[in-house]
């Protein structure tokens, strides 16, 4: 590709503001081809950041970065931010293993002030620095960035509702693309598809009227404060507040998000307020690139594509994802008590087969994790056999729904935990490293983590059994088999034992870790299924051997490899035992990587000390 001219050359946001205005157009197209060049090598966010170039442009046109603060919701959508930030040389890198992160990092630059990855979180965030900055005399503003779909996550509301309430230098920018991963859904998606059209031209007059009136002698300004109240009562009663009005926040908009002239304006005009000010943005998803436009949740998250044909370069084979959702159709078809919900996750979870399906019987809550939970416990306790399919790193935002809204109520619910493990290259804030730990602390809580599709089919078929709470975890990953060769000496429902009765040395995993032990010469193989609560007939399995080493694609710290230890401590077995797991923070890198550097590939287990 041919080195763009203008974004070649800037390397802070001072060079952006220094273009020539008639400039500003050109930049935005070479912004958009280096987006879409790289993506399609790189995979990453492309829909998305396509929808925001001209939005991140009018941002750092209009806000001093990092002094004033930009957050971004979730922060897939910062691309260009990056590319506007000192980042180009090194953009080439996204998502490779060492260089540039698909979110925000403030391992990179100033201008990121959060390492985010979850949705919802801008305006609490913004808030607290704009109040901070307040405290501190600090003149400078705090803007929140999020899509339409943050909207659905109930976190937001706590902070708009604070934020109506201070005088903080806050600004809110809501970037309405009708788009979250799937298809926004639910009340609030349709309220913002009504809002008032002609709200922006309300303003502008309102505000001619005003300055008017104020330059009348002597009465000008009471004059001028009484018509404001007036026109504020004929508003409400002819067309209605916002919701963003009601909490106590200035609205302004909807503004069209490609038009930059336009964004500028409302952008300075929100700068003015005497409040909180929120700015409601209508961007097109994926905008310059037809397939992305035609598609955007396609084009949300996707890995290498074809620039021509607009096409995915993907690994054939069958994965865990693709096994569940045939599975569960297969059973709903049999039982009509089964039920399927997700967050806003219907394609990447493999729901929208369901969907297809079943639809009187799906549910996709929007990103409202604990919510999904807790819903889906009221359908249990009404009889139904509900399945809530969650990514693991989101799971995360539903543990008191998990603990204190299934588990103590003793309700029947499946959690289908996908992405568990390493995910590669979207790094720490998505990895599914923590579910099997903090889930370990749930009474009556099952968890299942199948290796093959077997494993898979049989673990869901028997949780929809079972009369408690029940997790399902599995990777973002193609489906293997167990090598032909490999005997397999024991089989149960909660675990297998494969390779050589004999082997002094054993090792004890789960999930597809399995078949990296498979590799392993001349050992007694425990392959876990079934990994909280830990069965004791695969602790007593290995009592024979002088040596377990557990590998565990998790935390280290509350994880399995720990309970297991602990069994085998109060059993007074007198081997050696070594855990091998993930201690911290995982950092982004292809998945077999990581596994190489925290010593859990097949290599790292022929090699333990």
């Amino acid at each position: 590709m041919q080195q763009p001219e203008l974004l070649s050359r800037i390397k802070t946001p001072s060079d952006l503001r220094a273009l020539p205005e008639a400039a500003l157009p050109r930049l935005a197209e070479e912004i958009r081809a280096v987006l879409i060049e790289t993506v399609s090598r790189t995979g990453g966010h492309l829909a998305s950041n396509l929808g925001v170039v001209e939005l991140t442009l009018a941002l750092h046109l209009c806000f001093d970065s990092p002094r004033d603060a930009l957050v971004w919701d979730v922060s897939h959508q910062s691309y260009t931010h990056k590319l506007l930030t000192g980042r180009y040389e090194n953009f080439s890198g996204l998502r490779q293993s060492g260089r540039l992160s698909g979110f925000t990092s403030p391992a990179e630059s100033e201008h990121d002030l959060f390492a985010a990855g979850h949705a919802s979180t801008s305006v609490s965030s913004a808030l607290g620095l704009a109040e901070a900055k307040r405290l501190q005399n600090d003149p400078h503003y705090s803007v929140a960035i999020l899509g339409d779909g943050a909207l659905t996550g109930g976190l937001i509301y706590e902070a708009l509702n604070n934020a109506g309430r201070s005088e903080a230098k806050l600004v809110v920018v809501l970037n309405d693309n009708e788009m979250s991963i799937s298809r926004n859904v639910g009340g609030l998606s349709r309220y913002l598809g009504r809002v008032v059209r002609a709200r922006p031209a309300y303003r502008q007059a309102k505000r001619r009227v005003e300055r008017a009136l104020r330059h009348i002698p002597g009465v000008g300004n009471t004059l001028a404060v009484f018509v404001s109240r007036l026109k504020g009562l004929v508003k409400r009663v002819l067309a209605g507040t916002t919701i963003f009005e009601e909490l106590g926040m200035d609205y302004i908009g909807p503004v069209d998000g490609h038009d930059l002239p336009r964004l500028r304006a409302a952008l300075d005009s929100a700068k003015l307020t005497q409040h909180p000010a929120l700015v409601h943005v209508r961007t097109v998803k994926g905008r310059g690139l037809p397939c992305a436009e035609a598609a955007p949740e396609l084009y949300h998250g996707i890995g290498k594509f074809d620039i021509e044909s607009g096409e995915p370069i993907v690994p054939s084979g069958s994965t865990y994802t693709d096994v569940f959702a045939e599975e569960l159709c297969i059973l709903a078809a049999e039982d009509p008590s089964i039920c399927a919900m997700t967050a806003a996750m219907a394609m990447g979870t493999g729901l929208d087969l369901f969907a297809a399906s079943h639809p009187r019987r799906f549910f996709d809550v929007g990103i409202a994790e604990a919510h999904a939970i807790t819903f889906a416990a009221g359908m249990a306790k009404q009889g139904l056999r509900p399945v809530a399919a969650i990514y693991a790193t989101f799971l995360q935002r539903a543990f008191d729904q998990l603990l204190h809204d299934a588990a103590l109520q003793g309700l029947p619910l499946v959690v289908a935990v996908d992405r568990a493990g390493f995910v590669g290259a979207d790094g720490a804030t998505h990895h599914g490293l923590y579910d099997a730990a903090f889930c370990a602390a749930i009474p009556d809580c099952a968890v299942w983590s199948p290796a093959t599709a077997g494993d898979l089919r049989a673990a869901l078929r028997h949780a929809l059994t079972c009369k408690t709470l029940q997790l399902i975890r599995y990777p973002r990953d193609i489906l293997k088999e167990p090598p032909a060769g490999l005997p397999l000496l024991y089989a149960c429902e909660t675990h297998d034992i494969y390779g050589d009765a004999n082997a002094r040395r054993a090792i004890v995993t789960y999930g597809r870790l399995f078949f990296e032990a498979c590799q392993v010469p001349d050992i007694k193989i425990i392959k876990l299924k079934r990994i909280l609560p830990i069965n004791v007939d695969a602790v007593e399995a290995v009592l024979s051997c002088n040596r377990l080493d557990f590998y565990e694609e998790g935390i280290r710290t509350g994880g399995v490899g720990e309970r297991f230890g602990l069994a085998l401590l109060e059993r007074r077995w007198p081997g050696a035992f070594t855990l091998t797991a993930v201690d911290g923070f995982a950092r982004h890198a292809p998945v077999e990587e990581l596994l190489a550097e925290h010593g859990l590939d097949a290599e790292g287990m022929s090699h333990a000390p």
